[in-house]
């Protein structure tokens, strides 16, 4: 297929800000539209930034999200320290509205959701976010996108050049692939991965880490 343009959230966290510089160096993407709260102080050639201060009112900038082939949706917070309710708002409420949105201006639309290892698709399980990712992965996948995928990475190493990683993240990241090779991505490889659902497609809606890998290649 043609390039492909693609919107994406999250750039200002490591996740997000990976995959948009796998976008932006990936010949297979035209043009990235980054949607966040803040600046995320990238500047490229294929680079637009929309800046919304309440992902709710994403509605008001509707006009400036047609024309796109993709979402990669990398926004996202800890659970740690938060109630339910407050959890749920901002990881299921945010991403339904913010999904319903992009889906409305682009009906061909494929919508990749950066979830979490052992998500629970069940929604049942003892683990709150476990529950709450996997309730938001299930209605992504009811709505009619072209394609929506729920990818599930474990630790992600980001590029060398990254400024949102954190330090207690670098430590992590630099014993775990000497300890759990295989529980470990690289952020291009989600990023390449992200953009083959664009352009080629995948058997399955939900991508483990194997399937993540495979698609990267």
């Amino acid at each position: 297929m043609n390039k492909i343009k693609v919107i994406l959230t999250g750039a200002t966290g490591m996740a997000g800000e990976g995959v948009l510089l796998e976008c932006l160096r990936n010949e297979k993407v035209e043009r990235v539209l980054v949607v966040g709260r803040r600046p995320c102080g990238i500047s490229h050639r294929k680079l637009k930034e929309l800046l919304v201060p309440d992902f709710f009112r994403i509605d008001e900038a509707a006009d400036q999200l047609s024309g796109y082939d993709g979402c990669f949706f990398c926004a996202g917070i800890s659970s740690i320290g938060m109630k339910e309710a407050e959890y749920t708002r901002i990881t299921y409420d945010t991403t339904l509205h913010f999904a319903r949105a992009v889906l409305e201006k682009n009906p061909q639309l494929v919508f990749d959701y950066i979830s979490g290892s052992s998500t629970d698709s069940t929604e049942k399980g003892s683990l709150m976010w476990a529950r709450v990712k996997g309730k938001t992965e299930n209605d992504l996948m009811k709505m009619p996108f072209k394609g929506a995928y729920n990818f599930r990475p474990g630790v992600m190493t980001p590029f060398k050049e990254q400024k949102n990683v954190k330090r207690f993240l670098k430590i992590l990241i630099g014993i775990f692939p000497l300890l759990f090779p295989k529980s470990v991505l690289s952020l291009s490889q989600v990023g390449r991965a992200m953009i083959k659902t664009v352009t080629d497609g995948y058997s399955k809606h939900i991508l483990e880490i194997k399937d993540i890998k495979i698609l990267a290649e």
